[in-house]
């Protein structure tokens, strides 16, 4: 891999210019021309190294969404896997190793939404899904550094949410025509803005403002991490008295340790855990380390728990809340 390779892929996972002409103020950084940028950034998504370059939206925050389990008997794995991964709203969907085996998540633009889904995933399975809302976010950070054997965190812990601001018919409008990514064309914001009736200013001063109220959680080449080289993922799980969960919480999501941390409900008498972190490694072993590294420093051994080693990626993609003709619609 190039210098210069190396650098689109780990230096604008976050902060990528919105500007008019974004590949030309990369490639002024970069020592490239814009074509040349837009030539490699072509490439690596064919390689399937990048799935897009765009936004990454909290949770919650346009639409609905949540994890999902099933368990589900190993011989009929890959046929009920198949049927998640058709949902369009099914955006990952993963084997994990545990007895809740298959593992989801779920968008929707509404609660109602939500329940149409997983009442289609009931009649076409015959089994009963785990749902498992966010209950609150303690950190998210899927940036990977690709120089480390870990992916490395920012350590920024956040504090408890605000209620999040209304988005008018133009911010769903311009969601819906950004998530699949940007296009990688010299005036992208411009080709965006044509599209859905916009001023090339307006986009970008409106992708600014969700940027700055933390709809847009980041903005960027989004990497797909396993073909990078973070072959190994765990999602671990604790039952943490719910009198200290945001304590520790807060504390594991700002350590620098963990990718993701959030509190989620217990499921009794199925589930009994309510904290969930997840950590990327390149090795099942880095992964173990890290994990045990936590377990330490944060007294977690103390409370119950779970590793969920992920087995099988079914699938990966961004998360779509947004139908392009409803947000049509909605302009």
């Amino acid at each position: 891999m190039s210098d210069f390779t190396f650098q689109l892929l780990n230096d604008f996972q976050r902060d990528f210019p919105l500007v008019p002409a974004p590949f030309h103020a990369i490639g002024d950084q970069l020592g490239l021309r814009a074509e040349e940028v837009i030539r490699s950034l072509r490439t690596l998504m064919k390689q399937g190294l990048i799935s897009r370059i765009g936004a990454v939206l909290r949770p919650n925050r346009v639409g609905v969404s949540t994890l999902a389990a099933l368990s589900v008997p190993p011989q009929a794995l890959e046929e009920v896997a198949a049927v998640i991964s058709a949902l369009p709203q099914v955006n990952h969907n993963y084997e994990r190793e545990h007895h809740f085996n298959l593992w989801f998540v779920v968008t929707a633009a509404d609660s109602a939404g939500l329940d149409q889904v997983f009442a289609d995933i009931v009649r076409k399975t015959g089994l009963a899904p785990l749902r498992l809302p966010l209950e609150r976010e303690y950190h998210i950070d899927l940036g990977f550094d690709l120089r480390a054997r870990v992916a490395t965190s920012h350590g920024e812990s956040l504090p408890e949410a605000a209620p999040p601001a209304p988005l008018d018919a133009g911010d769903y409008a311009l969601i819906g025509a950004i998530q699949d990514g940007l296009p990688l064309l010299p005036r992208p914001f411009a080709h965006i803005a044509h599209h859905i009736g916009m001023a090339e200013s307006e986009v970008l001063s409106r992708l600014q403002r969700l940027k700055a109220a933390g709809v847009i959680k980041r903005f960027g080449v989004v990497v797909r991490h396993h073909e990078l080289g973070f072959q190994a993922n765990a999602m671990a799980v604790w039952d943490v008295p719910d009198g200290v969960v945001d304590h520790v919480g807060t504390g594991v999501g700002g350590s620098g340790l963990v990718n993701l941390c959030y509190r989620r409900p217990r499921r009794l008498p199925d589930w009994r855990y309510n904290l969930f972190c997840m950590i990327h490694g390149r090795d099942r072993d880095a992964v173990a380390q890290r994990l045990a590294e936590l377990n330490q420093r944060w007294g977690l051994t103390a409370y119950p728990q779970a590793v969920l080693f992920s087995r099988r990626r079914f699938k990966q993609t961004g998360a779509r809340y947004v139908h392009r003709d409803s947000a049509a619609r909605m302009a």
